[in-house]
């Protein structure tokens, strides 16, 4: 007999897109929620048209990009443009626990679905809003993307050669933080409404969120006055601290020595025990001195073998080490097989499509992909009729003014 999901009940209208509240809304599908995520083909989700596509076959329904992040998820097809719409999306409101949306602020109001509204509709309603800067502030109406918001949060400076420009992280990184935040939100408000009966509306700063990942650099400045600079892959307490060539077409593993005992276990992995007392590298304030010699140093030995040696051989000593791996490599890492990390499952439109799964496990009450990610608008017929007890006349009137678009 198969295990109660532990959000098994609670209803959650999503109006969010890209990254951060898809993300999120998915880990509570994942757990059990019901999610009807609401979007328009007269203004596609920019998911739906980013790549990769299959087969480098470009369609509203073929991107791995989207499908990932709304697995488990009905589809219902809305234009918010059209004058009978909004009506429609309250009558949703009235069904649902929880309504979530990361549109520029200012948007959902317009629409006449902001909190307050929402909150006549229906008092204990919980609303969550995730935007760039939050729904208050001098810059709250700046818009941008995940890239935006981790230059304005510092990423970009601190990242990248000493020499060089700045260099984000890969991809839109704050939206890979704040989806966290926003899922612990809206678990710690549906908690509090089991407790008092109230709802409550969730205020999601992205630039915010990306901060906490940069606690040691604020610090360092509050505390010492001194600002972050870019330094490549060095750190300022530990040496050697670097991504090393090994052998192959761009192959490369990571190795960092914190303290004397990694770096004679160094010493002996690399089978030059001399550097264990040589006066350069001796102590970590000489590795740091002459750091560049170093990584020459180390270089040298791990070109000559391939990264998974070189992991191998370094953790075998007691050195922390990993391999830099690619997509292809990540597919086929026997520590994520073992977890059952990805999950295949039968999408009607790209054919059978690796979906991951979230990074923790609830043992008493474990997740489960339920279906592919749908179809735009999969779900409208069974969601208007059987969610929203519409009658036939209803439905056909309102797919024939274009509400459903």
């Amino acid at each position: 007999m198969s295990k109660a999901l532990p959000l098994e009940g609670v209803k959650i209208l999503d109006f969010s897109w890209v990254a951060a509240g898809p993300s999120a809304t998915r880990y509570l599908a994942d757990h059990g929620a019901m999610v009807i995520r609401a979007e328009s083909a007269t203004h596609l989700e920019t998911l739906r048209i980013t790549g990769p596509f299959r087969n480098n076959e470009a369609g509203q329904d073929r991107s791995a990009y989207y499908a990932n992040y709304n697995a488990g998820k009905y589809s219902f097809r809305l234009n918010l443009n059209h004058p009978k719409a909004a009506e429609i999306a309250k009558r949703l409101v009235q069904w649902a626990d929880i309504v979530v949306e990361s549109y520029a602020p200012g948007v959902m109001k317009r629409f006449g679905l902001d909190y307050r509204s929402l909150r006549e509709i229906k008092p204990d309603i919980i609303m969550a809003s995730t935007s760039q800067m939050g729904q208050t502030g001098p810059i709250t109406t700046y818009r941008g993307f995940g890239a935006q918001a981790s230059a304005l949060a510092g990423f970009c400076h601190i990242t990248g050669w000493p020499d060089g420009e700045p260099l984000g992280p890969y991809g839109a990184h704050s939206d890979m933080i704040a989806h966290r935040y926003l899922m612990i939100g809206i678990l710690s408000a549906l908690e509090y409404r089991r407790r008092t009966g109230k709802g409550q509306y969730i205020d999601v700063s992205q630039f915010e969120c990306a901060l906490q990942f940069l606690s040691t650099v604020l610090l360092d400045y509050s505390v010492n006055g001194r600002v972050a600079s870019r330094k490549a892959n060095q750190d300022p307490c530990y040496a050697p601290h670097a991504s090393y060539r090994c052998m192959g077409d761009d192959r490369w593993c990571v190795v960092a020595v914190t303290n004397d005992e990694e770096w004679r276990g160094l010493c002996r992995a690399i089978e030059k025990p001399e550097l264990v007392d040589d006066p350069r590298f001796s102590t970590l304030s000489g590795r740091k001195r002459n750091e560049e010699e170093l990584d020459r140093i180390i270089e040298e030995w791990t070109r000559s073998r391939s990264p998974e040696e070189v992991m191998h051989l370094m953790q075998a000593a007691g050195v922390p080490a990993g391999i830099v791996e690619k997509g292809e490599d990540l597919h086929r890492d026997p520590q994520l097989e073992h977890r059952h990390h990805f999950w295949q499952l039968q999408h009607d439109e790209i054919g059978l499509h690796r979906y991951d799964f979230p990074a923790f496990r609830l043992s008493k009450t474990p997740g489960r992909i339920a279906w592919a990610a749908p179809l735009l608008g999969e779900h409208n017929d069974y969601i208007c009729r059987e969610v929203l007890g519409m009658s036939n006349g209803e439905f056909v009137e309102l797919v024939s003014e274009g509400v459903f678009e």
